[in-house]
């Protein structure tokens, strides 16, 4: 199954994502995580778009989407959620299904909730939350900007690639040729002609000056459509004291929370092998039947 590639400005910003299954009637959205890119979305894209059209954005200042020129402000939920508002529109989509891995679970959280983008507000019609909960634990966060703030470079895409392995070991399995594809489509070259991680590093001021901003229990509290937790066995950053607790309120009270934890993986896995493709395949596909 093969992809487009586009670009579109949203809230001031071009945006790039890829399209996936054009033509299917209904659309799922899948966001990556904080310092990733959509690309790493290809397997389950390839895997949803036999049923449905697959949108895979770069997060603005990832990938090959803009970079901000007001870090301060604009790499934050509410920025992003406003940048997701704009993209539906823009693309014609009334109602979506939402897979997010950890920030883009989280941002799937707060435009599902419609507290901060009342855009979105209802147009969310299922989320599954790969290795995200409403609350994360502060030791990873800040293993995570140590990593992300500070992007090493390297003189060879082989070392590259080895650094990737290295900190994406949590993913879980990948294949040689899915870790190169992921070497490949997460770098830049820098003037000096070192390859390093292809995002802005200034995009970690969102744990600066939005410190809160992955605390979100009121957004999650308000939720009321069906939630898929994919918690990593290994996972540092989502506790299981937290899934516990998200299974006593919000969708969980309700009846609408699955939880289903990943053997082999941390944070966060890379949803590339059948067992997890399936997991949420089969999750989006009833909940698209409940919602028709």
């Amino acid at each position: 199954m093969s992809f487009t590639s586009h670009y579109l400005r949203c809230a001031g910003r071009e945006l790039h994502f890829t399209d996936w299954g054009a033509g299917h009637a209904e659309t799922v959205i899948a966001w990556h995580g904080l310092a990733r890119t959509g690309r790493d979305m290809d397997e389950l894209a390839a895997h949803l778009a036999q049923r449905y059209r697959v949108i895979c954005p770069d997060t603005v200042g990832r990938g090959l989407s803009q970079w901000s020129a007001n870090p301060r402000e604009e790499y934050c939920l509410a920025f992003y959620a406003r940048q997701a508002a704009e993209l539906l529109d823009q693309l014609g989509l009334e109602r979506v299904h939402w897979v997010g891995t950890s920030m883009g679970g989280a941002l799937g959280t707060v435009c599902a909730a419609g507290l901060r983008e009342p855009g979105l507000e209802g147009r969310i019609l299922s989320l599954v939350l790969n290795d995200n909960a409403p609350e994360l634990a502060q030791p990873a966060l800040e293993r995570i900007k140590a990593y992300a703030g500070q992007p090493p470079a390297f003189d060879t895409m082989v070392a590259l690639g080895d650094f990737f392995r290295e900190v994406y070991q949590p993913f879980g399995w990948l294949s040689d040729a899915q870790w190169r594809r992921l070497t490949e489509t997460s770098m830049r070259r820098l003037p000096d002609g070192r390859v390093t991680p292809h995002y802005d590093p200034a995009m970690v001021q969102q744990f600066i000056h939005h410190p809160g901003d992955y605390l979100i229990w009121d957004h999650y509290d308000a939720l009321e459509i069906p939630v898929l937790c994919l918690r990593g066995a290994e996972s540092d950053l989502v506790r299981p004291e937290t899934v516990a607790a998200m299974r006593g309120r919000g969708p969980g009270a309700r009846g609408l929370l699955q939880v289903v934890e990943v053997p082999g993986c941390g944070h966060a896995p890379a949803l590339n092998v059948p067992h997890q493709l399936n997991l949420v395949s089969r999750f989006i596909d009833a909940a698209a039947v409940r919602s028709r």
